[in-house]
């Protein structure tokens, strides 16, 4: 199943950034993100995030 950019910016809620790769996995866990939403989490890269735009692109494959 595909996940929207959508889906993932509302488990990101209120992120602090820059945020590395497990704190974005722990805030979408504490937000109650889907099991879906969490999968393509764990696949993204393992880098700092310097803002929300920074995560939607892993899932646009830019």
């Amino acid at each position: 199943m595909e996940v929207s950019p959508i889906e993932v910016q509302k488990s990101l809620k209120d992120m602090d950034y820059p945020a590395k790769k497990k704190d974005i996995i722990q805030h979408a866990k504490k937000h109650n993100a889907s099991k879906e939403v969490l999968n393509e989490l764990e696949r993204i890269e393992d880098k700092e995030y310097n803002n929300a735009a920074e995560v939607s692109k892993e899932f646009k494959g830019e």
